[in-house]
C-alpha cells in the first residue's frame, strides 16, 4: 500500500491544509490574489497602485475607480500558466456614478488546476495496479471583489480618492476541501502635478479561509493504510500586506508621454525571500514603465519577484544568485476599446517558463436619445 503515497497527489494538498490548522497565521495564504489582473499591469512588472484608472482598479487600487467618468467600464483577462497546467480569468466592471464622485465595482478572479489524477484507488487490495480506477479532479480558487470609490479632494493642483474591496473567497479541491473566506482592502490615490502616489492594504482586518472536508469511508480507509491524517475542520488567516507606490509622468513632446512606476510590497509577517528582508517586515519591490505614443499605442517594460534562488549549475547547491520576473507588453487603443499584450517568464536562469497573457478593456459608451 505504501505505492499509492507515491502517486497520490490528494495526499500532498492535504498535508497542507493540516499544517494550516497548526499555524493559522499562514505566510503564504490565497496567493492567487497576488497574480494580478490586467496585461498592461503584468507588463510593466505588476505595477499599478499609484496610475490605474481602469475597471482593474477593483483589484489594485480602489481609489483609482473614480478616474472611470461617465460610462461604465469593462476589463477581461485570461492566462495560462506552467504550459497550460494552471489558467488564471479575471473579469471585472465599473458603474460611475451620474456626477462622477463615485463609482462602483465588481470583479471576479479564477484560478485553477484541472484534469489532476486522482490515483487514491490505483493499486487494489490484491497489490495488483487497475488503471481504470484513475479519476480526475479540480483544485479551483475564486475570489468576488465589490469594490466602492469616492473622492476626497479635487483642485486644479491636487486630487485625491479613497475606495475599499469587500472580497468573498471560495476554494475547492475536487469533493475532498472546500473553503469560504471575507476580507476587507483599503486604498487611497494622490495626483499632485506630474506626480501619482498611492497605498493599498490588504486584507486590513486579517482575511479567513474556513476549510472542510468530506472523504468516503473508502477513502478514510485508504489514507489510514498510507499513514495519512484525515483533517475534519481548519482555519487559515491571511495577514495585511501594505503596497506603497509613486509614479510620474514625463511628457517628451505633444505625442509621446513616458510614464514611470514604483511599488513596494510590505509584509509583517516575518522574514521573506525578498530582496529586503527582516524580521518581521519584508519588501518586494516592484518597477516599470510605460511609453505611449498619441495615448493609443503603448510599449511596456517592468521588473518584479526579486530574490535569491540556488544557481543553475552549481551541484552543491550552495551558490546563489539574485533573479527577477522580467516582463514587457504592448498595447494599442481605439476609440474606447483597448487591447493588450504581456510577455514574461516565472525565471531568468537558463530553463525560462514564458507566459503569454491577453486582456481587453472596452467603456461602454450609452447612446443619445
Amino acid at each position: 500500500m505504501r505505492f499509492i503515497s507515491k502517486f497520490s497527489f490528494i495526499a500532498l494538498l492535504l498535508f497542507e491544509f493540516v499544517g494550516s490548522a497548526q499555524a493559522q497565521f499562514r505566510k503564504y495564504s490565497n496567493e492567487f490574489l497576488n497574480i494580478g489582473a490586467g496585461a498592461k499591469s503584468l507588463g510593466m512588472g505588476s505595477v499599478q497602485v499609484a496610475s490605474v484608472n481602469d475597471a482593474t482598479a477593483g483589484y489594485w487600487n480602489p481609489a483609482g475607480l473614480v478616474h472611470i467618468k461617465d460610462n461604465p467600464s469593462i476589463a477581461v483577462m485570461h492566462a495560462e500558466y506552467f504550459a497550460g497546467i494552471g489558467k488564471y480569468d479575471f473579469g471585472a466592471i465599473a458603474l460611475p456614478s451620474k456626477n462622477g464622485n463615485r463609482t462602483l465595482a465588481i470583479s471576479f478572479l479564477r484560478f485553477a488546476v484541472d484534469d489532476i489524477p486522482n490515483t487514491l484507488f490505483l493499486v487494489e487490495p490484491d497489490g495488483s495496479i487497475n488503471y481504470n480506477n484513475i479519476s480526475s479532479f479540480s483544485s479551483a480558487d475564486y475570489a468576488v471583489l465589490l469594490s466602492y470609490a469616492q473622492i476626497a479632494k479635487q483642485t486644479d493642483k491636487l486630487f485625491i480618492s479613497y475606495g475599499g474591496n469587500a472580497k468573498i473567497i471560495h476554494r475547492s479541491v475536487g469533493s475532498f476541501a472546500k473553503a469560504w473566506g471575507f476580507g476587507i482592502d483599503a486604498g487611497i490615490q494622490i495626483k499632485k502635478d506630474k506626480w501619482l502616489f498611492g497605498a493599498t492594504i490588504r486584507d486590513v482586518t486579517t482575511t479567513f479561509n474556513a476549510w472542510s472536508f468530506t472523504f468516503t469511508d473508502r477513502e478514510k480507509e485508504v489514507l489510514y493504510l498510507t499513514n495519512n491524517d484525515i483533517p475534519t475542520k481548519s482555519t487559515e488567516m491571511t495577514a495585511p500586506r501594505l503596497i506603497a507606490a509613486a509614479a510620474r509622468n514625463f511628457k517628451i513632446n505633444n505625442t509621446i508621454n513616458l510614464l514611470a512606476e514604483a511599488n513596494l510590497h510590505v509584509t509583517f509577517d516575518g522574514k521573506r525571500n525578498t530582496l529586503i528582508s527582516t524580521n518581521p517586515i519584508s519588501i518586494d519591490p516592484n518597477i516599470g514603465i510605460e511609453l505611449g505614443i498619441n495615448n493609443n499605442i503603448f510599449l511596456r517594460a517592468g521588473a518584479s519577484n526579486f530574490q535569491r534562488a540556488l544557481k543553475d549549475g552549481d551541484t552543491t547547491n550552495q551558490k546563489k544568485v539574485w533573479i527577477f520576473q522580467p516582463s514587457f507588453g504592448a498595447g494599442f487603443k481605439l476609440g474606447n476599446v483597448g487591447i493588450d499584450y504581456a510577455f514574461t517568464n516565472l525565471t531568468n536562469q537558463a530553463n525560462p517558463l514564458y507566459t503569454h497573457i491577453f486582456s481587453l478593456r472596452i467603456d461602454l459608451v450609452k447612446k443619445e436619445k
